[in-house]
């Protein structure tokens, strides 16, 4: 099957209305994954925010380091600097929020070497200073906040993508599991759990 017959079948599937029936119980993790069904040999590697001008941030700085700590543990040398790995972790993360019994599907998706956007209204990538505005009256209403950790593991040298992935979970906000660093954590370490993984699955992690 095709990268592009995988991407399709990733596409028809929804996974905010699933992750949101949890979001008051122990938040489950939606995981996607592609890569080209070749061994990829651990090597030096750099983590790196999708948009440049977020490296010195200190907010994507926290999230750069657990996902520095996940490929670590699968054995890839962190690179001091970028210009000394062959590898580069390009990293997002985006936490967008919901009146808590709104429903609404995700059109975020991803294929190998494709890129990724929110579904949900008001949604942030960290470091850009975005706010979230709600209706006038609704401002005590209880809210859910998705959190999206997106990886795109590619070769510098060429440039090519290699493996990608993202992973997204909702928790009722202002809850100890909706917090950035314990979103991302948790997320990182179900988008890199046994992998590469499947290519083009999507797969529910508790």
């Amino acid at each position: 099957m095709t990268t592009r017959n995988l991407l399709s079948k990733a596409l028809m599937i929804g996974t905010v209305v699933a992750l949101a029936g949890c979001a008051s119980q122990t938040p489950q993790t939606q995981v996607t994954r592609f890569h080209l069904g070749q061994p990829i040999a651990p090597g030096q590697v750099t983590v790196e925010p999708r948009d440049p001008t977020l490296a010195r941030d200190l907010e994507f700085q926290g999230y750069a380091r657990i996902v520095r700590a996940e490929l670590d543990r699968l054995g890839f040398g962190i690179a001091p600097d970028l210009t000394k790995s062959e590898l580069v972790a390009v990293t997002e993360v985006r936490r967008s929020w919901r009146p808590t019994d709104q429903t609404r599907g995700s059109s975020m998706s991803i294929g190998l070497g494709g890129g990724s956007g929110g579904g949900w209204g008001g949604g942030t990538s960290v470091g850009l200073g975005g706010s979230v505005s709600f209706p006038i009256g609704k401002q005590r209403e209880k809210m859910d906040v998705l959190t999206q950790l997106s990886v795109q593991l590619k070769r510098r040298s060429e440039g090519t993508v290699i493996w990608e992935g993202r992973a997204e979970t909702v928790a009722r906000d202002n809850t100890p599991a909706a917090g950035p660093e314990a979103a991302v954590s948790r997320l990182a370490a179900a988008l890199f759990k046994d992998f590469p993984g499947r290519s083009g699955e999507t797969i529910t992690v508790k």
